[in-house]
């Protein structure tokens, strides 16, 4: 086939990554550009050289010559869009989350098997060198029977406001923003068990807190200071592969520093891939350390974007197995349900 036609639902910030992506791929030509603010659309058509411009995406699916399309809009557009998308005969690259909630997430599995259409979910951290690295480790049997996990994104002050902290549109706080990204690691590292059942707490003690000075946060395109979510999370999250995890998340906390971590313990060894790559064992009947080297920026935020988006393309043209399929947006889905579930019901849900 010639150039893949690529169109961009909702051109705020994460668009940007997508299109380090596009623009680098000789095979992909990105032809159309949507967001509901004209002028915001109009400004990331021009900075890329896209040719067509819309402030509705029914109007822009209806281009013949279209092949696929990025959804990079708030949450609550993600399923509308990408079940739009797929109607209309287009491949979809969906952020993460999937959905607001499991039931859409279904609805857009469906879509996707009833259109023989790709539908790819935004799991952009699996495509890190770490990543890679790790899962070849767990496949390989060098950590064992895994038993444990414990991951935590935590901010101090980093709530981004505007859609992110609108309940209406983002689903939820951290847990939906961040988590997600998370315990998706921890399931498609371990091989991507079911979660059995979830047992959390959500916190809505801190607020935004805009008053904070002297240091700088991420703000959304569209900041405004309204604030209807959670604010700090945690939870127990047992799995049918007898593994259980336990993880944490913030936007606003009182904690000394942001901190990101990621481990997983076998009867073999442990590891530890975040904030950097460790291995612990035994070797002789003596405890040691190692220290992979990886490339320092094979795991960047942009890097896996771009390795993202080539896979996106390659599954198009060349019939490669989606290493992000849409059911695993699902299934994570039904876990962030069970958490927000949990938490209001005070009790342990069972999947």
């Amino acid at each position: 086939m010639g150039k893949v036609k690529i169109g961009i639902i909702g051109t705020g910030s994460i668009s940007n990554m997508h299109m380090a992506g596009y623009t680098r791929l000789e095979n992909v030509e990105v032809v159309a550009a949507c967001d509901i603010k004209e002028e915001r659309v109009k400004e990331f058509a021009k900075r890329y050289h896209i040719p067509n411009v819309f402030t509705d995406y029914n109007e822009m699916l209806k281009m013949k010559d279209l092949d696929a399309v990025s959804v990079t809009t708030w949450n609550n557009i993600h399923a509308p869009a990408s079940i739009a998308a797929l109607n209309a005969g287009k491949h979809v690259l969906c952020e993460k989350p999937l959905a607001l909630n499991a039931k859409q997430a279904q609805e857009m599995v469906e879509a996707s098997k009833k259109s023989g259409k790709l539908l790819m979910v935004g799991f952009c951290r699996r495509f890190g060198e770490n990543a890679i690295a790790l899962k070849e480790m767990i496949d390989n049997g060098d950590l064992g029977n895994l038993y444990y996990a414990k991951t935590g994104c935590l901010r101090r002050w980093g709530n981004p406001g505007g859609w992110f902290s609108d309940k209406k549109r983002s689903g939820g706080g951290p847990v939906i923003d961040l988590g997600v990204h998370m315990i998706d690691l921890i399931r498609y590292l371990s091989g991507k068990p079911k979660a059995v059942s979830v047992t959390a707490s959500t916190f809505n003690s801190m607020g935004m807190r805009p008053e904070v000075k002297g240091i700088q946060k991420y703000n959304s395109a569209d900041y405004s200071e309204f604030n209807d979510v959670e604010d700090c999370a945690t939870s127990i999250i047992k799995f049918d592969n007898g593994m259980t995890l336990f993880f944490e998340t913030s936007w606003v906390q009182n904690i000394k520093e942001d901190s990101l971590y990621l481990e997983l313990f076998g009867d073999k060894a442990g590891a530890k891939m975040e904030p950097e790559f460790e291995l612990y064992e035994s070797r002789y009947n003596y405890l040691r350390n190692t220290k992979p080297i990886l490339d320092p920026n094979g795991s960047g935020f942009e890097h896996n974007f771009i390795e993202e988006t080539k896979h996106f393309i390659s599954c198009i043209t060349d019939g490669t197995k989606c290493i992000n399929p849409a059911e695993d947006g699902l299934e994570l889905m039904k876990i962030i349900d069970a958490i927000y579930q949990s938490a209001e019901t005070g009790h342990e849900v069972i999947l």
